[in-house]
């Protein structure tokens, strides 16, 4: 009996002995392994042998030029009112995707140059052909979802006796490979649930790219790729001239090559970019694939989602990485000393749905035994918080509003029993593995002395009080890069008619097992002794690229933004760790999926909460008024502000004062100024 990793690589030798090319992609992954990703594929058994000893786990993808790959997502309704058409398709080799899709492969008719298109053809309905690639079955994504083809459909005849699309098809792909019709049928796919304001869509658009040509994807894939975002995404969308020349310009670096030409701009240099005064760029809503995760984590949020009145998504993954790092608190560490300690702050609108995550990290500590777990759901005083982690080293707190409480800790004239909190919090985070020694009073019996402590976070709140409650000195002294800020990418969800139903067993057992676990004996409560969990060399390579990315960021970014930079690999091996136990908590490993997700998760992370920082974050009262005006403006949108408009917005403003920031956001190029002549006095407006 072969196991999956062995069917996987014979099946591989099977594609390329009927004349497909193959190369390996990540375990439990899409991400290419070779250095150049699809361009590497081969036909030749003995590169296919080699790349499969060297990482036996790897899926097989198979790269499609002269093919034409028809990718139907599970949620597409397309041809459903067509049902003659939908079985012309089913003449054609039929994968199954692990993401319950459907891969219909056909060839290429001769002479024609199909290329890959995203969401033209029909909302959910993409096309890999030149330039492109595609896992086929039998690889496994994270969480053991398979590929397979359809019974009686599957690839086992060579490219050449292929059928070729339908007429109907043919011709809807022929119009699609002429460019004057792309927009038109992007427009008419969904928006995007995350806009980019004008003033960052040509960074943004470039990071995009980076980000694609780092696994090796074409020219081709890039820009259509890009066009999609464009149209979807970008207010107002950019020419159509100048994203191509966005897509060529990134596609011309080797892939091991474009985080050091992104990070020194190279891109910019091939065209003078139309915008002005950009921040960094937005890496644009929580991604879809890493809420796809293993196990525990899985399970939890699955009870969640199903039994929430408002689904949250994204909160519900923070929240079950704040429980799974409370359980593991003080037993499980990594060879570097790294513990499962996490702070996580879930942001979304009032009235969202925030609140059903809290409830059912408490339910799940409670109904297993384990309520000594539940920390207090206020914080009071600095001194406060020691005395209950003191009392229960391994803690989980649960605060609601957390913004409001970051406000009053960023003002030590306000509330000086508070302002100490944010030290305290800081100094257990980086206590988890050693001592925390308290403040020294008089009173020596009020001394404190911990030893591994263990505090996991998870609070909720608005966006506007958490932002507002962000400072400098939060940004400096380090108390941010230390926090796994997820923003909801629906902050009003439909709500749904939900039966609240126990929880099921094999949360509560896994619950249990690590509330039993005591890898230091009867003594583990006073001297911990935790496993070490072991780290393969892939997951390694993972951090120690992410490692080298965060380190170029801290040399090319702002002073007030370079600590942000500083812990992401730290928050990444932590959520390794998590991610290991939760997929197998009886022998977790780091293994590289685990890493990657990991990677993957503190990197976006970090750079969403760098675009809020510098929007939001200032070093005195001016700038904060300066950049209040300037969000009002870009909330416009391209319209922009009268004069009047933006007069009434601002009266908290002086008239001096408010004139000083207008002229300021223009001489910065970040605020233009059109004047229309209206018989009277010029209409101004002002615009991002």
């Amino acid at each position: 009996m072969l196991t999956t990793s062995e069917r996987i690589r014979e099946t591989a030798l099977r594609y390329a002995e009927l004349g497909y090319p193959v190369f390996p992609c990540a375990p439990g992954a899409k991400t290419p392994l070779t250095e150049h990703g699809h361009l590497d594929a081969a036909t030749d058994p003995n590169q296919i042998e080699t790349w499969w000893t060297e990482r036996p786990s790897a899926n097989v993808a198979i790269a499609t030029g002269g093919l034409v790959v028809i990718d139907v997502d599970a949620e597409s309704t397309w041809l459903t009112d067509a049902p003659k058409r939908a079985m012309e398709l089913a003449v054609a080799p039929l994968s199954l995707t692990a993401n319950d899709g459907r891969q219909y492969v056909f060839r290429q008719p001769p002479g024609k140059v199909w290329r890959n298109t995203t969401g033209r053809i029909a909302p959910h309905v993409d096309t890999r052909a030149d330039g492109g690639y595609i896992v086929v079955p039998p690889s496994v994504l994270t969480g053991g979802k398979a590929y397979r083809w359809a019974e009686g459909m599957a690839l086992d005849d060579s490219p050449e006796n292929l059928p070729e699309p339908p007429p109907w098809l043919a011709g809807e792909l022929d119009r699609l490979a002429t460019r004057g019709h792309t927009l038109a049928h992007v427009a008419a796919g969904p928006p995007a649930a995350n806009q980019i304001p004008s003033g960052q869509r040509n960074a943004t658009l470039a990071r995009l790219a980076g980000t694609m040509r780092r696994v090796g994807m074409s020219q081709s894939e890039i820009l259509a790729a890009l066009e999609r975002a464009n149209v979807e995404r970008c207010q107002p969308p950019l020419d159509g001239r100048e994203v191509e020349r966005i897509a060529n310009s990134v596609a011309r670096y080797p892939p091991d090559e474009v985080s050091v030409a992104l990070v020194e701009n190279h891109w910019a240099q091939d065209f003078e970019p139309s915008e002005s005064g950009e921040g960094p760029p937005d890496p644009g809503p929580f991604p879809e694939h890493l809420l796809n995760v293993p196990g525990f984590l899985a399970e939890v949020m699955e009870f969640n989602l199903s039994t929430a009145f408002k689904p949250q998504p994204v909160l519900a993954l923070a929240a079950a990485i704040a429980l799974m790092g409370t359980l593991t608190g003080r037993k499980i560490a990594d060879r570097f000393g790294t513990r499962t300690n996490v702070y996580c702050l879930g942001v979304c609108q009032s009235g969202g749905g925030k609140e059903r995550a809290r409830q059912i990290n408490k339910e799940v500590l409670f109904q297993a035994g384990l309520d000594r777990l539940i920390g207090p759901e206020g914080i009071a005083s600095h001194a406060g918080l020691v005395n209950a982690v003191e009392k229960q080293p391994a803690i989980l707190l649960q605060l609601d509003e957390i913004g409001r409480l970051l406000k009053t800790l960023g003002d030590a004239s306000r509330s000086p029993h508070l302002y100490h909190i944010a030290t305290v919090l800081m100094k257990l985070f980086t206590s988890a593995g050693t001592v925390y020694i308290g403040d020294a009073y008089a009173d020596t019996k009020r001394n404190k002395t911990i030893y591994q402590p263990h505090v996991c976070l998870y609070g909720t709140t608005v966006p506007q009080s958490l932002y507002e409650g962000l400072t400098a000195e939060s940004l400096t002294d380090g108390f941010l890069s230390r926090m796994l800020t997820f923003e909801s990418n629906d902050h009003d969800p439909d709500p749904q008619e939900v039966v609240i139903t126990d929880l099921p067993g094999s949360i509560l057992d896994v619950a249990r097992f690590w509330g039993d676990f005591s890898p230091g004996g009867n003594l583990s409560d006073a001297n911990p002794q935790p496993l070490i969990v072991e780290q393969t060399d892939p997951a390694l390579q993972v951090m120690v690229a992410l490692e080298q990315r965060a380190r170029q960021e801290r040399q090319s970014c702002g002073d007030n933004v370079t600590t942000m930079w500083t812990r992401t690999t730290e928050k990444a091996r932590k959520l390794a760790l998590i991610y290991a136990c939760s997929a197998n908590h009886e022998s977790p490993i780091v293994d590289e999926p685990a890493a990657v997700w990991a990677s993957e998760l503190s990197e976006y992370l970090t750079r969403k909460m760098i675009c809020v920082a510098v929007e939001w974050v200032s070093e005195n009262p001016f700038e904060a008024k300066r950049k209040r005006v300037l969000r009002e403006i870009r909330k416009a949108g391209e319209s922009g502000l009268t004069r009047t408009q933006l007069y009434r917005k601002t009266k908290y403003l002086q008239k001096k004062e408010r004139a000083e920031i207008i002229e300021s956001l223009i001489d910065t190029g970040e605020v233009r100024e059109k004047r229309e002549q209206t018989g009277g006095a010029p209409r101004v407006t002002y615009i991002a």
